[in-house]
């Protein structure tokens, strides 16, 4: 009887171990995808246990919530960053008012989204390639593109470098790496993954940003341009501008996953979620983003999690698809409010200060 139970142990031993040894020896080997068997047959539909989490530093009052991730920048920059997101704000003002006076045939305002735009293009080094789509004048206010500039491209007059070939707000920079909007939804991402691979092979240390919103992401090109840059890795920043919007598509009918950042490890890339209304949390995360797509010559994706104030464009009348409480709400979430109290908690900007910039501001727009 115990030869027995010694025989039976010996075989249940021994079929372990065989079980054991299968799931390594005999795991699939297509060349498709790194998984296991099973014969457990049933329709997937796995999430992440948790969803992407936001990053931030600041609170809703502009305090930094955590002094390790504040960011170390002089009070230049800080003043920099913030003068050029009100002089967005007024040139927003002026050239809407244009359009409705009949000066100008077009304008897309950028209300809601200043922060997501300076604090990424703060994060990047002068010589980086931009591309854009049409809510990113803020990246050439604070490179330094003129007041004159933008009126001249909006005006379409003889001054402007495109000669008014170009529809309003569809601006280009050679100056200052500010590659020229076009019309069609998101055909700037595969030119950007295109251009990242260029980089790598000259091995120049530049890396490239391409901006977009969560509509373009449902776009083909949006699928094209990650698979390219991921399976040739390129770097190249993904940054979308998920202000929740699509002209009048809410994103609940968009897609069912979490966000657009989500879909990163589909593609095997690295992925970043920010609070898009915080300047200082946007620039870390471009910052890290950029360190490293240019120390690994990989694609990642940055989702700024946002809210478009404004209409669409001045074609959309936005309060006939959302409510004009939630659009209230969101009002008083400012990026640019936000940013002025951390800069008045530092001592760098002033009640007198204002009064006095956003006087001078506004006459340098209306004179332009």
């Amino acid at each position: 009887m115990a030869a027995f139970y010694s025989k039976a142990l010996n075989l249940n031993a021994f079929r372990a171990v065989q079980s054991h040894l299968r799931l390594f020896c005999d795991a699939p080997k297509f060349p498709g995808a790194k998984t296991t068997w099973t014969q457990t047959l049933k329709i997937s539909e796995a999430k992440p246990e948790d969803n992407l989490p936001v990053y931030r530093v600041l609170d809703k009052q502009g305090v930094v919530i955590d002094s390790s991730h504040e960011p170390k920048l002089s009070s230049e920059v800080l003043r920099k960053m913030y003068k050029s997101m009100t002089l967005l704000n007024q040139m927003d003002n002026i050239l809407y008012e244009s359009q409705r006076q009949g000066r100008i045939s077009f304008y897309m305002t950028n209300y809601g989204e200043e922060a997501a735009q300076i604090g990424s293009i703060a994060a990047l080094n002068n010589d980086d390639l931009v591309f854009a789509q049409y809510r990113e004048a803020g990246v050439l206010v604070y490179r330094g593109a003129s007041i004159d500039f933008f009126m001249n491209q909006c005006y379409g007059n003889n001054l402007d470098v495109g000669r008014g070939k170009q529809m309003p707000v569809h601006y280009g920079n050679k100056d200052l790496h500010f590659v020229t909007l076009s019309s069609p939804l998101t055909t700037q991402l595969p030119q950007a993954s295109g251009a990242a691979y260029a980089f790598k092979r000259a091995k120049n240390g530049k890396v490239v940003i391409t901006y977009f919103g969560d509509g373009a992401a449902s776009e083909g090109d949006f699928h094209a341009a990650l698979n390219f840059a991921a399976t040739l890795e390129c770097p190249v920043i993904f940054f979308c501008r998920n202000n929740g919007y699509a002209i009048s598509t809410p994103t609940n009918e968009q897609y069912r996953g979490d966000g657009i950042a989500s879909r990163a490890p589909g593609y095997g890339m690295g992925a970043i979620r920010c609070d898009g209304n915080d300047l200082l949390a946007v620039y870390n995360t471009v910052k890290l983003a950029r360190k490293y797509c240019s120390e690994n010559n990989k694609p990642i994706i940055v989702e700024a999690m946002t809210y478009r104030v404004g209409h669409h464009s001045t074609s959309d009348d936005s309060t006939a698809y959302r409510p004009k409480e939630e659009i209230s709400m969101w009002s008083t979430e400012s990026p640019v409010g936000k940013f002025r109290r951390y800069l008045e908690t530092k001592g760098l900007w002033s009640e007198e200060e204002e009064k006095s910039w956003a006087k001078d501001v506004r006459k340098q727009v209306q004179t332009s």
